[in-house]
């Protein structure tokens, strides 16, 4: 099949690589907590179910954020809706440097979750405003292949400030960054149909899918609607075998495989590393299929399944001998994740309006993070009695292919929602 966007302007691309800088700086202020894990436990006297709860607690304001978050974006629009998210957390990343106990950790982990909220509905959104349907689970991989380089990157960072500053260094400077990005968004974004870079050949590009009417769509109108349980359970059941990759892997290869906070960085980053090849791969597959002749339908569930089939081998993590052998298993299953969640992102804009993308995304947000808060609680509990890690990389396991079921249960054919009938 030929490539109809050939020739035609490529500016959509420049905004991708906002979206894709802007989930970098989202998971490194989620990292740094991971990361310095045991220095905060041993200098603050936490126990493993006080880390689980500072853990729910940024999850439970996370999910309370997309409650609000996803329906502000809609409303105020990606470009001011995204610049008061990316302002809100970084401040509350910056807020933890005055965290002296932690109940200060409490209040700053809460505020960083409820703006982290707004991160990936105004990524869909401005993917479903700037792409036509067949690029979006790409640029989609693209972008969210961000939170791999976010959380590989955060270790050397946070190495290097503990070497030469303190802690509070790692929150403020991270917080920090958020402020530089804000500028380069407000200067950079407009939605297509506005900006002076895109031409009218790539605006019509991205505008040839069939035409949308401009109305909002009520909050309550979603909720009967099949398309939209397929997604939020879908991310249910995923988004918090991705959360305890972040919260606890650091932890896990410092108490299995002796591993110190210098020596840390390189395993972290070739596990995300990878998951940065499957981001994209993950994203890339389903247009593969697309241009073989596959129906969407297919093409989505079959790069799905390939995913979760990828995610299994994960189980054995706890049983095997060697650091490196670990490292290629969790890097597997990660990549295995984010090739999954780039396919399941797609599917708000594969059967929702643009209109309502941001409002579906955040509450499948909120699904996930309700979910994390539970397999939070779950780790610390087992960790608490056992010290053992078999139960949750068995869960983290089992999780995708039983949510691909689930998906296909509920939207056999990925028919759109009849949301204007």
């Amino acid at each position: 099949m030929e490539d109809s966007s050939a020739g035609i302007g490529r500016y959509r691309w420049v905004i991708c690589a906002l979206l894709f800088f802007g989930v970098t700086k989202n998971y490194m202020d989620r990292q740094v907590l991971g990361l310095l894990k045991d220095h905060l436990q041993a200098d603050m006297h936490w126990n493993e179910k006080d880390y689980a709860n500072l853990v729910s607690v940024f999850q439970f304001a996370y999910a309370a954020g997309f409650v609000l978050v996803g329906r502000f974006i809609d409303r105020f629009g990606t470009r001011i809706g995204y610049a008061a998210s990316m302002a809100f957390w970084s401040l509350a990343s910056m807020a933890h440097a005055l965290a002296g106990n932690l109940a200060g950790f409490f209040v700053a982990r809460s505020a960083l979750g409820f703006g982290e909220a707004g991160v990936f509905p105004a990524s869909i959104k401005t993917v479903a405003e700037w792409f036509p349907k067949k690029e979006r689970s790409f640029a989609t991989g693209i972008f969210n292949a961000g939170t791999n380089v976010g959380a590989f990157t955060a270790p050397f960072f946070v190495a290097w400030i503990m070497t030469n500053l303190s802690w509070h260094w790692a929150f403020i400077l991270t917080g920090g960054i958020g402020f530089v990005w804000i500028g380069f968004w407000l200067a950079i974004y407009r939605k297509p149909e506005d900006h002076p870079r895109v031409s009218p050949a790539e605006l019509a590009y991205i505008k040839s899918d069939p035409q949308e009417p401009p109305t909002k769509i009520p909050f309550l109108r979603l909720l009967p609607h099949r398309q939209m349980w397929t997604f939020v359970l879908a991310k249910g059941m995923t988004d918090p075998v991705w959360w305890f990759y972040l919260f606890w892997i650091p932890d896990f290869l410092q108490k299995t495989h002796g591993l110190n906070l210098k020596a840390l960085p390189v395993p972290i980053m070739v596990i995300y590393v990878i998951g940065d090849v499957g981001s994209v791969a993950g994203g890339w597959l389903p247009t593969q299929f697309l241009k073989s002749g596959f129906s969407l339908n297919a093409a989505r569930k079959l790069s799905m399944l390939i995913c979760a089939l990828a995610v299994v081998p994960v189980v054995f993590v706890p049983r095997v001998e060697g650091l490196w052998p670990c490292v290629l298993l969790i890097g597997l299953a990660a990549a295995a994740h984010q090739g999954f969640s780039a396919n399941c992102f797609t599917l708000s804009s594969d059967m929702f309006p643009s209109r309502a993308v941001a409002t579906v995304t955040g509450l499948g947000g909120l699904s996930g993070a309700v979910g994390g808060i539970f397999f939070a609680q779950i780790v610390g509990i087992v960790l608490q009695a056992s010290g053992s890690y078999q139960i949750p990389f068995f869960l983290a396991g089992s999780a995708y292919l039983s949510a691909l079921l689930v998906v296909h249960l509920l939207s056999p054919h990925l028919e759109p929602a009849k949301l204007d009938a």
